[in-house]
Formats: structure tokens, C-alpha cells, sequence
């Protein structure tokens, strides 16, 4: 009886390893790929510093290829580069997903580290599956174009520009969007552009004195500076007497100061019959 009990573990043990190594993780994000034990996959590019994600499906297949529900149901990561930080998020979901951030310092280059998916207390019954995530950090992983390269303007009133942020990376940190070079403009607005998306935005800018401007958009990331890129364009405001009576009311001074008076008239006049 001993040795039919013994040869029974040793069966249900060697069954258990068959459908270990045979289980599968079907990952969602950040793109659909089905990882085996000692599969390696190439997740892409990420900035320095920027935040990705991997998440799973917790159904798997068992050694027959039955659905086994809840298989998984929690995700870790191990042998990390220094410096990188892994976080489980969504445990005991429907979704296991692990949080990474990259050290702020990584120098450019191609990373790996382990990833694991197992089960609290192996009640599925399927062990654990490791499989190598690769990862290239480097800033280069978006682009923008900026419409249009000559922005006409009306002083005082927002003149839009379109920028299309395509996000080729893996992150989804949000990005800043600012301008510089106008004498008093200084607005920053944050978007997000999910990774593996192109999507545009608008930015209004708004200027109070008459003349062409060169302008420097900048698109930069949330959680890393080196991650950004710039485009330039021109702001033109025509000087005309409507423009000039605009900019008086914005306390500009456009003429020499023995007119100020009789332009500052004007600007009152121009006032009275709106």
C-alpha cells in the first residue's frame, strides 16, 4: 500500500510539473503576447524614470489547454537592474497587474529582468511561471508635429495651436505642453497620449503686443525631464490701428511718447463706440 501511495505522489508530482511548465500567462499590456515559463519578450522602449505597466489575464490554460479561472493572481518581478523600483497593482482581479519604474539615472540601453506569475498558496494548482521582460530605455520615445508654422493672431484673443503627440513608447506618463519665446506668455498644460496612440491637442496662446514672434513649443514628460522634444513655429500679430488701440488698452506702448496722448484719445474713443 506504501508503495502505491508512493507512486502515486511521484505521478501527481510529475502531473503538476507537466502543467506548470505547460501553463501560460496571456499578457494584455502593454500589447497581447502569451509567455511560458522562460519566455522572453521584448516589451519595447520606455524614458528614464517613466512608469509602465504589464498586466495579465488571470485565466490560463492547463497542460489539456482547459481554461483554468483565476490561475493567476498575482504578478512580481525579481533580478531588477539597481536603482528600478516593481510594485504588484490589482491582486485577486480579473487583470494581475505589476508596476515598473525604471531608475531616473538609467543610461540608454536594453535592460532585462524576471517576471513572475503565480497563484496565493498554488490553489490553481498550476505553480508559477517566469518569463524575461526586455526593455530598451532611452528618451527617444515619442514625436510631435506642431500646426501650423505661421500662427496668425489678434492681440488679446487665444490663437490655437494643433500638436500631435504619437507615443511610441510603453509608458503612459503625461506629458507638458508649454511655449516659449512671448514676452509674457507662460501657461503649461498636461495631456496624456496613451502609449502606442497618436493623438492631438490643442494649445491657445495669446499675446498682447503687435510683431511676429518666433515661438518654441515643447512637449516634455511628467516624470523625466530628458524625455522631451521641441518644434518651432512663428506668432504673427499685424499692426494695424485696431491692433494699435488694443494694445494701448493692454498698457503697451507702440508710438513715440509726444503721441501718447493723442493715442490714448483714440483708444477711449474707439472704446465709446463699441
Amino acid at each position: 500500500m506504501y508503495k502505491s501511495f508512493l507512486l502515486f505522489a511521484v505521478l501527481a508530482a510529475a502531473f503538476a510539473a507537466s502543467v506548470s511548465s505547460a501553463a501560460v500567462v496571456h499578457i494584455i499590456e502593454p500589447y497581447a503576447f502569451n509567455a511560458t515559463n522562460g519566455t522572453t519578450i521584448l516589451l519595447g522602449k520606455v524614458g528614464p524614470g517613466q512608469t509602465f505597466y504589464i498586466t495579465i489575464n488571470a485565466t490560463t490554460d492547463n497542460s489539456t489547454g482547459f481554461p483554468v479561472n483565476y490561475g493567476w493572481n498575482v504578478l512580481n518581478a525579481s533580478a531588477l537592474p539597481p536603482g528600478w523600483f516593481a510594485q504588484p497593482q490589482r491582486t485577486d482581479s480579473l487583470s494581475p497587474t505589476l508596476e515598473i519604474r525604471p531608475s531616473p539615472s538609467s543610461q540608454n540601453g536594453t535592460y532585462a529582468f524576471k517576471v513572475t506569475a503565480t497563484n496565493t498558496g498554488n490553489y490553481s494548482g498550476l505553480g508559477s511561471v517566469t518569463f524575461i521582460a526586455v526593455v530598451n530605455v532611452t528618451p527617444d520615445v515619442f514625436s510631435i508635429s506642431v500646426s501650423p508654422n505661421v500662427l496668425h493672431a489678434v492681440i488679446g484673443v487665444p490663437a490655437e495651436v494643433q500638436i500631435n503627440i504619437s507615443n511610441f513608447g510603453v509608458s503612459d506618463n503625461p506629458f507638458l505642453i508649454n511655449a516659449s519665446g512671448l514676452p509674457a506668455w507662460n501657461r503649461t498644460i498636461q495631456v496624456i497620449a496613451l502609449h502606442g496612440t497618436s493623438k492631438t491637442f490643442s494649445y491657445p496662446i495669446v499675446e498682447s503686443t503687435p510683431g511676429t514672434y518666433p515661438v518654441n513649443i515643447t512637449v516634455s514628460s511628467v516624470s523625466s525631464p530628458l524625455v522631451k522634444q521641441s518644434s518651432h513655429i512663428q506668432m504673427a500679430i499685424p499692426q494695424s490701428l485696431g491692433n494699435d488701440y488694443e494694445a494701448l488698452g493692454y498698457g503697451n506702448l507702440l508710438f513715440p511718447i509726444i503721441y501718447e496722448p493723442v493715442y490714448a484719445v483714440l483708444y477711449i474713443i474707439d472704446l465709446i463706440l463699441r
